[in-house]
């Protein structure tokens, strides 16, 4: 597993399967280990149907106390969700208003990230039914919007159209980019080894690189004078989000 989207997929399916305690995911060594009361074939049935080309590496008791800070990590996550969704909420309008498909593009990075979060907080205690419905209706949602925006690149690749404002796309990519190292600091700042928050912070990393790029293509725009570094950025940017949204709508089947 190497992104939030698909921690949520193993936890999504192991989450009918009975007497799990805890699950502890090693994102960067791609490793889950999961604290279990001696149902394995069932737990290993369960990843294998997400085809993860998974192996199981050993099998063995502990003595660990499983100790879960649910409250404080829930806290933590509704901060970073907020933080999220109010920088998709900016961007999405300074990008509309500058023609800046780089600021649009970036928007729909932060509502991605949104509906990762939120599919951990909003559907905690519900049903399978329901976290199938909320991630089905995310995925979809996010595909729509990322293709009406490579349409409009296309369209503005095709047709002339004016410059954006490159003041708007650096002064707001640059406030995006302290946001999301906020809500990195406050990830890292919990020291959770838990899989969503070592997940979130690899997640609030890959989009400290995005606004970066969003930030160097209005420096290209202004020493340029054109609109293609902003196009160009933005396409990349919804190609990561239809990625990601793909891996969202998995969780629904």
């Amino acid at each position: 597993m190497d992104c939030p989207s698909e921690e949520s997929m193993i936890r999504m399916k192991l989450d009918s399967v009975g007497r799990i305690s805890k699950l502890d995911f090693d994102i960067p060594n791609r490793k889950l280990t999961v604290f279990h009361n001696g149902n394995l074939e069932e737990i290993q049935e369960a990843i294998a149907d997400l085809k993860f080309n998974e192996e199981l590496i050993s099998s063995e008791p502990t003595d660990e106390v499983i100790a879960e800070e649910a409250s404080n990590q829930s806290r933590l996550l509704w901060s970073v969700l907020i933080i999220n969704f109010m920088f998709f909420v900016i961007e999405m309008t300074t990008g509309l208003i500058s023609k800046s498909m780089g600021l649009v593009a970036d928007s729909l990075d932060m509502l991605a990230d949104s509906f990762v979060y939120g599919l951990s907080l909003f559907a905690v205690g519900g049903s399978q039914l329901l976290k199938k419905r909320i991630a089905s209706t995310a995925g979809y949602f996010q595909i729509l919007l990322a293709v009406i925006g490579i349409v409009e690149i296309v369209r503005r690749f095709i047709n002339p159209t004016e410059v954006p404002d490159f003041k708007t796309m650096i002064i707001v990519s640059i406030l995006a980019l302290l946001a999301n190292g906020l809500c990195l600091f406050l990830l890292q700042k919990s020291k959770s080894k838990e899989a969503h928050m070592q997940a979130s912070m690899i997640f609030t990393s890959n989009d400290v690189i995005i606004n970066s790029g969003v930030i160097v293509a209005g420096v290209l725009v202004l020493w340029t004078g054109s609109r293609l570094p902003d196009l160009i950025v933005g396409a990349i940017v919804f190609i990561v989000v239809v990625r990601g949204a793909l891996n969202i709508l998995k969780l629904g089947k």
